[in-house]
């Protein structure tokens, strides 16, 4: 992985050289008005704030619990025994992104939710608040636990949450879904299993899937695994925003578009 000086450096370069995140120069209508409707909408929802105040309080919970990590591990936590403060306050999305989900689903409307890598379910709530069906798959028994408890502190109902190692259990979950609608995929910052559940993806997908990649600059590998998802002739359309990728599949799409965006 990167570090945190070199992470750094990469995103002043991403800075400077992405398109402007107010739509200038972008040609693509459907391109357009994402950044107009989504990326720079204002649709916020009232329980926003219950699930902020429920992130300070884990940022300050200092109970430790042993985490199996399956993926490519922590930047900041190397030890398998973690403060929940900890992992709140650097394995999280911050609040834009999860604000940024939550109005991408309310926008495109998909029919069910996948995401890989719950965490202590934070992000998953956002995501929940839409009313639409979630599948949220978590290898680490101990935060998978937390995050159920986030879900019935906030009275989640909609939120299907998924234990154990992914090789397992993403092919079980994709035999009982027809299609895929939209997925986060933030389980496991390396360039094979992140290509790997892509490809699985890839067969349950239609022309109105979206699919986001989380910390798609993390690694030299990650960011190998990003412009090899990217250039994939099913992919039509791409947006980098730095700390997340998204594809898009819309065969109205006739000329492949790729767009550095900042935000």
């Amino acid at each position: 992985m990167y570090t945190t000086f070199q992470l750094a450096c990469k995103y002043i370069r991403y800075y400077v050289t992405a398109g402007s995140g107010r739509g200038h120069g972008i040609h693509s209508p459907f391109v357009f008005q994402f950044i107009q409707q989504v990326l720079n909408g204002k649709r916020v929802h009232p329980e926003f704030q219950s699930i902020e105040q429920l992130r300070k309080v884990y940022r300050n919970n200092s109970e430790v619990i042993s985490v199996e990590d399956f993926g490519a591990g922590s930047r900041v936590l190397q030890s398998k025994s973690r403060k929940v403060s900890d992992i709140a306050r650097s394995s999280l999305k911050p609040q834009r992104y999860a604000a940024l989900f939550y109005r991408m689903i309310e926008y495109y409307h998909p029919q069910h939710i996948v995401e890989l890598g719950t965490s202590l379910g934070i992000t998953t709530s956002y995501l929940a608040l839409t009313g639409i069906p979630v599948y949220t798959l978590e290898g680490a028994p101990a935060i998978a636990n937390w995050a159920q408890h986030t879900f019935d502190t906030l009275q989640l109902k909609n939120v299907r949450l998924i234990q154990g190692d992914f090789n397992q259990r993403l092919p079980e979950l994709l035999k009982k879904l027809d299609t895929v609608d939209w997925v986060y995929i933030d389980g496991n910052h390396r360039k094979e299993p992140t290509l790997d559940y892509f490809h699985q993806l890839l067969e349950r997908i239609h022309d109105n899937s979206i699919l986001i990649f989380d910390d798609i600059h993390w690694s030299k590998e990650m960011e190998q695994a990003w412009e090899e998802i990217y250039k994939h002739p099913a992919v039509t359309s791409s947006i980098d925003l730095f700390f997340i990728g998204i594809v898009f599949f819309r065969k109205e799409f006739l000329v492949k578009q790729h767009y550095t965006i900042r935000y």
